[in-house]
């Protein structure tokens, strides 16, 4: 017999997004179950298990995939989990597990800027949001305020409030960068993030550990492991390891429950007034397609048939070179700064926009295992390391991309090891992505020149990296037959059925897609209620 649980609302997916929102829901009073496909993760495992690791930059690798649970893996062997149906790879990385993704994330906490709200009506691409920046702005700070986000006033988007903190200090690497591009008219400002520049909320000042991903070892970084610890701490229950497989109507079309596995397969019903779906932009519509019924062909909430569709992240070309001065990046955050030039414009009618992104993660390992790759070894080895480890540099684009209906997720023939379908990925660039990447690439030689680099290195035309931003497939919108929840994110046809997460987003802007989801989560947390 099928084992059967309740609460008034019921969250699916612990991540950053569910559990604040979860937790604003309990402070009003109402029995909040937050139900979590994948395990707790301990803070001291995983930095245990990122010390003890060969590969540093392979920030999956010290989270490992339950059976039950599988998230994408790509280091030593992909184990498919998420299947790639070309014709351009897709390789998101997310993880299964009670927090989300957000604990190997690098925390930037960029707002969207006021004009990509409305990129179809400034510049005739893209799509209009059902909201306005303005709109969304007290719960952009409410995001803020919640995980401890520092940052420029200068950075392109309008604030009501003073940030909660001031940014985090500069590394010598960063100023001397931003002081040599300064005369070529691009100023870098310091990046926005949830991390702490002073103790706040009970966490530590960031010590510039340089390891931001996969893991901030002394949680001066928010991350979703900190929200579901404050859900807990307001009154949600959370129930790891619960697979949450089909999403049950009822003849009236509301959800009238949703059934999970737990790892040996037995089933549960939990049964709720309202439910939140609050997993990523992959697994959120999977679920939906998976609970295909008579009524419902195509799947819950897909009236619209756009479940899926719109898959959005941010393409980038990376430019490695090494610096005349010797700065010895790999202290301080591994992301500190960007310049927002190029963020909006009259451009955006024939090309993306873009964010342009200093990296600066250690160089020690990269560097080291590319000269023994070659051979080098001896004096030859400490004398070319010493130097390059001191001096190499990367910059990158984040660069929008358009939603664009064939970019999908759809189920797989192949199965996991609860017999559930895999998710199956269709993707591809656009004309627009690589004007862009184009028009970046004279801006990228002089920025290069001024720091008198050399030994530069760059993707192939055409091959981009991934940013791990996963971004639309259930968008929202004012028209029923194009989207897939309303401006609050309720399902359009399901009236107790609600979404948050990043994938309820029309279009992806330049910036890291966390903030934007956590504000959207808060305002439909705020719609919601036992009597909603």
């Amino acid at each position: 017999m099928t084992a059967q649980l309740s609460a008034d609302i019921v969250v699916i997916g612990s991540g950053i997004c569910g559990s604040l929102a979860a937790r604003q829901l309990a402070a009003k009073g109402a029995s909040v179950l937050m139900l979590e496909s994948g395990p707790r993760i301990d803070r001291g495992l995983i930095v245990s298990n990122f010390r003890n690791s060969p590969r540093k930059a392979d920030f999956m690798s010290p989270y490992p995939s339950s059976p039950w649970s599988p998230h994408p893996l790509y280091g030593v062997v992909d184990n498919n989990y998420l299947e790639q149906a070309g014709p351009y790879p897709y390789k998101a990385q997310y993880i299964r597990g009670v927090g989300g993704t957000s604990w190997h994330w690098a925390a930037q906490a960029w707002r969207f800027v006021p004009n990509d709200f409305r990129i179809q009506s400034m510049y005739g691409v893209g799509r209009d949001w059902p909201i306005s920046y303005d709109e969304l702005e007290p719960f952009y700070y409410q995001a803020e305020v919640l995980m401890g986000v520092s940052g420029p006033d200068n950075n392109g988007s309008p604030r009501s409030k003073p940030f909660p903190m001031d940014p985090v200090a500069e590394s010598w690497a960063q100023k001397r960068f931003r002081e040599q591009i300064a005369p070529l008219g691009y100023d870098l400002i310091v990046n926005t993030t949830a991390r702490n520049s002073r103790n706040y909320d009970g966490r530590p000042a960031c010590c510039g550990n340089n390891n931001c991903m996969p893991i901030c070892p002394i949680d001066a970084q928010y991350h979703g492991g900190i929200a579901a610890r404050s859900a807990e701490a307001s009154g949600v229950k959370i129930v790891e390891n619960a697979v949450v497989y089909r999403i049950e109507s009822d003849a009236s079309g509301k959800i009238a429950a949703v059934h999970y596995y737990d790892p040996n397969k037995q089933s549960v019903r939990v049964i709720a007034k309202q439910f939140l779906l609050a997993a990523n932009g992959i697994e959120s519509p999977k679920l939906l397609l998976l609970s295909a019924d008579d009524k419902h062909p195509d799947g819950i909430a897909n009236s619209s048939g756009t479940v899926g569709r719109n898959l959005m992240d941010h393409p980038s070309n990376k430019f490695v070179f090494e610096t005349e001065e010797p700065l010895w990046p790999g202290r301080g955050p591994m992301s500190p700064g960007s310049i927002g030039k190029f963020r909006d414009g009259d451009f955006r009618k024939e090309m993306a926009a873009a964010r342009i992104d200093l990296n600066m993660p250690s160089q020690v390992a990269p560097v080291a295992q590319d000269l023994i790759k070659q051979g080098v070894y001896g004096k030859a080895l400490q004398e070319q390391f010493q130097h390059r480890a001191a001096r190499q540099f990367s910059i990158k684009s984040v660069t929008e991309i358009l939603p664009d209906p064939e970019n999908r997720i759809v189920l797989s023939d192949n199965k996991d090891a609860l017999g559930i379908p895999k998710p199956r990925v269709h993707y591809h660039m656009s004309s627009y992505v690589d004007r862009s990447m184009d028009m970046l690439k004279p801006i990228y030689a002089e920025i290069i020149k001024a720091m008198g680099g050399t030994n530069i290195r760059t993707n192939p035309d055409g091959v981009y990296d991934n940013n791990q931003h996963i971004t639309g497939t259930m968008s929202m919108g004012n028209d029923p037959k194009t989207s897939v929840v309303d401006a609050w994110g309720r399902s359009h046809d399901h009236e107790n059925l609600f979404i948050a997460s990043t994938g309820v987003m029309p279009t992806a802007g330049t910036c890291n897609s966390t903030l934007t989801a956590v504000a959207l989560a808060l305002r439909t947390a705020s719609k919601m209620g036992v009597n909603g």
